[in-house]
């Protein structure tokens, strides 16, 4: 598993550095955004000396599951990396249940550019992974995303709901009641366990949700794209590849991955480090 700019003023709880733009901090910490506390770490230079990579996690990841990835990929790229949690998951705070079938699109168009405003990030790289990666492009295809951001770098990203992804959804929350699926993400999640992985389960698994779909925004997206995406993925077929590939308004580079499933970055590190790094690099000097 998984300097501010002007007139904004960053809030970090107690707990927090307000040097986040200046000092390297890989711990643990706290800022406030759209109204609720959010666990982050960051690694690298801060907003005001090199661009910043922003991770978004997977739909029962947080901070925490990236591992040693982010700081990987900022020592291949010299830029920064922001990495938090949204609302519900790791140490962030809560949120009701059940999650509303738009909480993706409520993450891309609100949630997100609340928090970078918040963490005076200026300009951004977006590394999402699965409902990450999706939130990813929901932001990106906003006018409110630009010129703050370059690009994005996806990993398994979704944009429209396949029998695949349900199936694979309906087995893991049958070992969620069933095995030490629970036990092992409460590492993660603590408090935020049950809703961490109920209002990402219930809402995949939601009738109504066969219907989402976000092909009608890759259009608007005119950031260079790379997508990661393994041949043995339980929850995504290379039909979202695809998708994003004709539809988006921008350039999508793909790279697809012979015996990986949905987690490139763990599952064949190096190669999506390196690829990841590159893409990256070529941006900045553009």
């Amino acid at each position: 598993f998984h300097d501010d700019p002007p007139g904004k003023r960053r809030q970090f709880d107690d707990h927090t550095s307000a040097g986040v733009g200046r000092d390297r901090m890989d711990e643990v910490k706290h800022l406030a955004a759209g109204g609720r506390r959010i666990e982050f770490t960051w690694h690298g230079p801060g907003p005001d000396v090199a661009p910043t990579l922003v991770f978004l996690h997977d739909g029962i990841g947080c901070a925490a599951t990236w591992r040693d990835f982010p700081a990987a990929l900022t020592g291949e790229t010299g830029c920064g990396a922001l990495v938090y949690s949204r609302a519900g998951y790791g140490g962030s705070d809560p949120v009701a249940l059940p999650r509303p079938l738009t909480y993706m699109h409520d993450e891309g168009f609100f949630a997100l550019p609340e928090l970078l405003d918040a963490a005076g990030v200026r300009q951004a790289f977006l590394v999402g992974h699965s409902d990450g990666g999706s939130i990813a492009l929901l932001h990106a295809s906003t006018p409110r995303s630009l010129p703050r951001v370059r690009g994005l770098l996806l990993e398994a990203p979704h944009v429209f709901c396949e029998e695949i992804s349900v199936r694979s959804i309906e087995k893991a929350r049958d070992e969620y009641l069933h095995t030490d699926l629970r036990a092992k993400l409460e590492r993660y999640h603590g408090g935020n366990v049950d809703c961490a992985f109920w209002g990402w389960n219930r809402a995949w698994l939601d009738p109504g949700f066969l219907a989402w779909n976000i092909e009608h925004c890759l259009p608007a997206i005119t950031v260079p794209v790379l997508v990661a995406q393994g041949t043995d993925d339980p929850y995504g077929t290379l039909r979202q590849v695809e998708a994003i590939e004709r539809q988006c308004g921008g350039p999508v580079r793909r790279c697809i991955l012979e015996r990986c499933g949905h987690s490139p970055h763990r599952e064949q590190r190096e190669r999506t480090l390196s690829t990841m790094a590159a893409f990256v690099r070529e941006l900045r000097e553009t």
